[in-house]
């Protein structure tokens, strides 16, 4: 990881889109630490991967996402990343694949960040497996605490494929016609990392170090161009509930729980 890679890769997650002037410290390395839900993209699409075999891109979605960061990542250095499959579940028509990734620091073995990625495998279920494990709690039934925008940009997938995200789905208008969408989809990882950006800077004043983890369920796709509104739920101390909604109103993203400090770690 170098701070030019970083300053791309949070350009391309919406930091100062509507303003340039705006979310400095993640766009130019002169800061000691980086945006924190950076660290998905270093453990979903670097390291090792693990072959699932053949699955045709439109089949394979993006189901879940937790994210739990230890220690602020610093805009250049070196990680090491181990991969493993922690669960093969069957939803009957399809399978549920959970992948875990972590990150250390090779100069100590200090766990960095934890990642675990659930993906939907459409056509692969009906084999006897094991149920999913309990859903995570829903958001509650009252009006939001806070309400945020974020927006995304016509060629975000384009520029968030750059990040290791090769799925054609998210680019090719037949592949994206073939899975039943009326053109590419953006990745449910660009929609998860611009609400972390968004929940940093409302509940962690922008201050990466007091931000714990990020989970969240993908529900529905959201096409490039589409603006975004975050619901938040202060929910207990040191943790809130969200989701996030695209422009016509549905939920893109479910059930999300955002763990933070509410004031910077002594």
């Amino acid at each position: 990881m170098d701070a030019a890679r970083h300053d791309y890769l949070c350009a391309r997650g919406g930091s100062g889109q509507n303003d340039p002037t705006t979310d400095l410290e993640y766009t130019t390395g002169d800061t000691p630490f980086v945006l924190p839900v950076f660290a998905v993209t270093l453990l979903q699409f670097h390291g090792p991967q693990i072959d699932l075999g053949q699955i045709e891109p439109a089949a394979r979605l993006h189901a879940e996402q937790a994210l739990s960061v230890y220690s602020p990542l610093p805009p250049s250095g070196s990680i090491d990343v181990t991969r493993s499959v922690t669960g093969i579940y069957d939803k009957g028509s399809a399978a549920i694949v959970s992948i875990e990734s972590t990150a250390t620091d090779p100069s100590t073995g200090a766990v960095l960040a934890t990642a675990l990625s659930n993906s939907f495998i459409r056509g692969e279920g009906g084999f006897g497996g094991p149920k999913t494990p309990p859903a995570p709690p829903a958001v509650p039934d009252t009006q939001p605490d806070i309400t945020l925008t974020a927006t995304t940009r016509p060629e975000q997938a384009l520029l968030y494929r750059l990040s290791g995200d090769y799925n054609s789905l998210h680019y090719s208008p037949a592949v994206a016609a073939q899975a039943g969408y009326s053109r590419p989809i953006l990745h449910g990882l660009c929609t998860y990392g611009i609400a972390g950006r968004v929940l940093l800077q409302q509940l962690c004043g922008g201050e990466p170090r007091r931000f714990h983890g990020i989970f969240g369920r993908f529900t529905k796709a959201v096409l490039p161009g589409e603006a975004l509104t975050v619901q938040v739920w202060r929910s207990r101390t040191n943790r809130a509930a969200f989701r996030v909604l695209d422009q016509s109103g549905a939920v893109v993203i479910d059930r999300g729980r955002f763990d933070f400090d509410e004031r910077v770690p002594s």
